[in-house]
């Protein structure tokens, strides 16, 4: 008696088997993939090829909405841009990017940090001492750094929210190749900045406020060269 291995090769070795046995493939009876009854090849097939086109049907619909999200989140990256050209002081940007992200990005916790300019005053927290090691993390990143833990000490950069947070993004702020600030993020969902997300619009918005902030920021002379 041949084995099922044996039949199946058998069939792969002679693909116009059926061609030639037309009567053996219509009488063939295989198990529903939704039932138990059998039902014919072609009914088989057809089943096969509704579930195919379901499945395409589903992705096309997750690739529209992601489309749509992109869509809405480009324009909302647009319209900041315009704001921070409206900008016409450092206060006034400063702002801008606070409000607009808390509005428009439903970022609950932003926070600054500028460092080696000319115009750091003690008064505003922006200008705030920022420990080396830090630093030198912010000036290595390559793209926003995302995740579950806060880097260093910026965590108490979100006051008395701190002990909350789950989940924080970083932004490094150039100067050309050069990092002079950092524009943190942190929300109470771990999932809102995790270490797979995309960056992209992350890197866009920080590019945004490097450049604004740059309008109003000169290199310390200490810091220049």
């Amino acid at each position: 008696m041949l084995t099922t291995d044996q039949v199946a090769d058998f069939l792969r070795r002679n693909p116009g088997f059926f061609e030639q046995h037309v009567d053996v493939l219509m009488n063939l009876q295989i198990p529903h993939p939704h039932g138990g009854r059998a039902v014919s090849i072609g009914e088989r097939q057809l089943v096969a090829e509704r579930e195919k086109s379901r499945l395409l049907e589903d992705k096309l619909r997750e690739l529209i909405r992601f489309g749509e999200e992109n869509d809405a989140l480009g324009g909302k990256v647009h319209a900041l841009a315009c704001r921070l050209v409206d900008a016409g002081s450092l206060d006034t940007l400063l702002d801008t990017v606070y409000l607009d992200l808390l509005d428009h990005f439903a970022v609950p916790h932003v926070a600054v940090r500028l460092w080696g300019v000319a115009e750091a005053t003690a008064e505003a927290k922006e200008f705030a001492a920022v420990p080396a090691e830090m630093r030198q993390f912010v000036e290595k990143l390559d793209v926003p750094y995302c995740g579950n833990h806060a880097v260093y000490e910026s965590q108490a950069w979100f006051g008395e929210s701190a002990p909350h947070l789950k989940s924080f993004a970083l932004v490094a702020l150039r100067r050309e190749e050069s990092a002079f600030g950092v524009l943190a993020l942190a929300s109470e969902d771990a999932q809102r900045f995790y270490p797979e997300m995309g960056t992209l619009y992350l890197a866009r918005i920080g590019d945004l406020l490097g450049h604004g902030l740059r309008r109003y920021l000169t290199p310390a002379p200490a810091a220049a060269g």
